[in-house]
């Protein structure tokens, strides 16, 4: 009788439960195995249930047109989990007033001219810097670029700064003016080259039926983003599962690779690795090849903090969901959403709750402060733009430490020569997760599924 094969899956994350559980469902007789340093699954999905309330400590949802998510829920026969954001008007702080983001831009970028020349956001100069974009020819490169420097040329430093800035870190939390737009927005340079002008381009991209009702764009799980966790946890019960087993090092041998954990005695034999977990952990543990060098950019530290309210400790709260944080101002908080009104099932009725962000480039070091000293730094943010007469009922702070990968420039060819040295070098070894191709969560499922149908063409194949 033939042996089993096995595959290994190295990193308990959203994009190595992905892996672990499609492959179960190709059904190839192949043992799986789960390896996990931590002594919880789940990465940075973290739901914390408290007094009613439903706190993310870690992402809070994901975007409904990247389909990968979404078909994940369904899969796992959550579909009657799912609830919607509610819409409102967000802001973006600056000079300590809240600004409304102009109506009709894309990320900042404007479409419609009379909002964007009515907004308080700007001075005439930023606008009629931006406003030149309509008429000045654009500048062609073909290799990449950062993102800063694309937007820069086209809409000028204010508009860059005060608008496109808070909103692309919101999702990236770096510099913009270090990060790849080949691997982060290359529709926009699509667009350019297919209409000649960003905002003509936007303009015929970005058209909806005049009679479409708008709606949020992010789902999430009225119990919490970890009711996925567990979900999935459930369906791999029939799976080695490794909690607070830290992988050492991994090597090369005639039958595939040895994978030796810390607390073993034996390493684990694998016929095919996947390895979800972050690039630098990656890079050590296959320290003895070169070749696994991808980026000298440094993961970006974060934390958020959740805080909750009774209803009347807040006189002036606007009416919206949240802002971001023009990225020249000296406030430490780079966002703040109001999930009672993005996401209301989350906070019990007569009650407020908030969520700051901090940590950025240039100011991480806040992380290394007290829980305590952060929510104050917080707090004296918030009373900036809002009066807080009233103690907070607690505070929750969550720090994510070298969280966010950033994707610079050239990051698309690092990944191709970094792919290309795996096949030969290291055949039947899969890199997915944050690192790579999306940072966020249908972007890691996403990749995580393609590696599963790889395996999967390989073992029908033989």
């Amino acid at each position: 009788m033939e042996e089993r094969k096995r595959t290994v899956i190295i990193g308990g994350g959203i994009a190595g439960l992905t892996a672990a559980y499609y492959l179960q469902k190709e059904n190839l007789n192949m043992d799986i195995t789960l390896v996990e340093a931590t002594h919880r699954l789940g990465g940075k999905i973290d739901t914390l249930r408290k007094d009613g309330f439903t706190i993310e400590r870690g992402p809070d949802s994901f975007l409904e047109r990247k389909k990968d998510a979404k078909q994940l829920v369904e899969d796992l026969g959550l579909e009657e989990e799912l609830v919607r954001n509610a819409t409102g008007q967000a802001f973006i702080l600056s000079q300590d007033r809240l600004h409304p983001i102009p109506k009709g831009s894309v990320m900042g970028i404007p479409i419609e001219i009379k909002p964007f020349v009515q907004s308080g956001l700007l001075t005439w100069s930023g606008k009629l810097a931006a406003l030149k974009s309509l008429t000045k020819p654009n500048e062609q490169l073909n290799e990449d670029q950062s993102v800063g420097h694309f937007f820069r040329k086209r809409l000028g430093n204010q508009v860059v700064d005060r608008l496109i800035h808070p909103l692309i870190s919101g999702i990236y939390a770096g510099d913009i003016d270090q990060l790849s737009l080949k691997a982060t927005f290359p529709h926009y340079l699509d667009v350019e080259k297919q209409y000649g002008r960003l905002i003509k381009g936007l303009r015929q991209t970005s058209k909806t039926s005049k009679t479409e009702k708008k709606q949020g764009q992010f789902l999430t799980l009225k119990s919490g983003l970890r009711t996925l966790i567990d979900r999935l946890e459930e369906a791999l019960s029939s799976q080695q599962v490794l909690l607070d087993s830290q992988v050492t090092h991994i090597e090369k041998n005639n039958n595939g690779y040895a994978v030796h954990i810390e607390h073993l005695d034996e390493p684990i034999e694998a016929d095919y690795l996947v390895m979800a977990t972050p690039h630098d952990a990656t890079k050590k543990i296959f320290s003895q090849y070169d070749f696994m060098h991808f980026t000298h950019a440094k993961r970006t530290s974060v934390a958020n903090v959740a805080i909750a309210f009774e209803k009347d400790a807040i006189d002036n709260l606007p009416n919206g969901t949240g802002f971001v944080v023009s990225r020249k101002e000296s406030y430490r908080i780079t966002a703040c959403t109001w999930v009672h009104k993005k996401w209301p099932h989350t906070t019990p009725e007569g009650h407020v709750l908030l969520r700051a962000f901090v940590g950025k480039p240039g100011d991480e070091d806040i992380l290394d402060q007290k829980d305590e000293e952060i929510a104050e730094l917080v707090l004296n943010d918030l009373r900036t733009i809002m009066e807080i007469n009233k103690p907070p009922l607690y505070k929750v702070v969550t720090r994510w430490y070298d969280a966010m990968p950033q994707y610079t420039v050239g990051h698309m060819d690092r990944l191709q020569e970094l792919g290309h040295n795996l096949a030969k070098h290291l055949p039947n070894v899969w890199l997915t997760g944050n690192s790579y191709r999306g940072v966020g969560l249908p972007d890691c499922m996403k990749d995580a599924k393609s590696v599963v149908q790889q395996i999967a063409e390989k073992e029908k194949g033989q």
